[in-house]
């Protein structure tokens, strides 16, 4: 089985999310937790990391109210990174409330953070419940997108 980060990010996502523990789980415990669960030490070193990165940039947001009447310009990196179906759910996410600029921000730098060969809108879509999962008082966007994302996968067919 070969696992990537965003593997390790979602079963760590699925399996705390719910659970009324407190307080959260040491980097010890989870990289245990993991390696019984099957993940790679490599992979489980890079989703902390991925992690960490996460809450790092938390001190930069604003949860005011914003009007962002701008265009986002992507650098050629993040062009070559995220097409323009990926960009486009970006902008639709944020021109429905999901995500205000500065998250738009944060997400864009925690999907390039993934580095995976391809990024694709599934990813797009549970990143996006991490961010903001991990920010206070983001309850209402975080159910707008989890709703987003369990009702379009309701549909399928595996």
């Amino acid at each position: 089985m070969k696992e990537n980060v965003l593997d390790v990010l979602m079963y760590l996502f699925e399996t705390y999310v719910d659970t009324e523990e407190d307080p959260e789980p040491d980097q010890n415990e989870l990289r245990k937790e993991l390696l019984r669960a099957g993940f790679r030490d490599t992979e489980i070193e890079r989703a902390l990391v991925w992690l960490d990165g996460l809450t790092d940039h938390q001190e930069s947001l604003s949860y005011g109210n914003l009007s962002a009447h701008g265009t986002r310009i992507y650098n050629d990196f993040e062009h070559e990174r995220l097409d323009a179906f990926c960009r486009g759910y970006i902008i639709y996410l944020e021109q429905t409330g999901i995500l205000s600029p500065p998250q738009r921000e944060l997400l864009v730098d925690r999907l390039l953070a993934l580095e995976s060969a391809d990024i694709d809108v599934e990813q797009i879509k549970w990143v996006v419940l991490m961010v903001l999962f991990s920010q206070p008082g983001q309850e209402q966007a975080y159910a707008r997108m989890e709703d987003l994302v369990f009702d379009e996968d309701a549909g399928s067919i595996h």
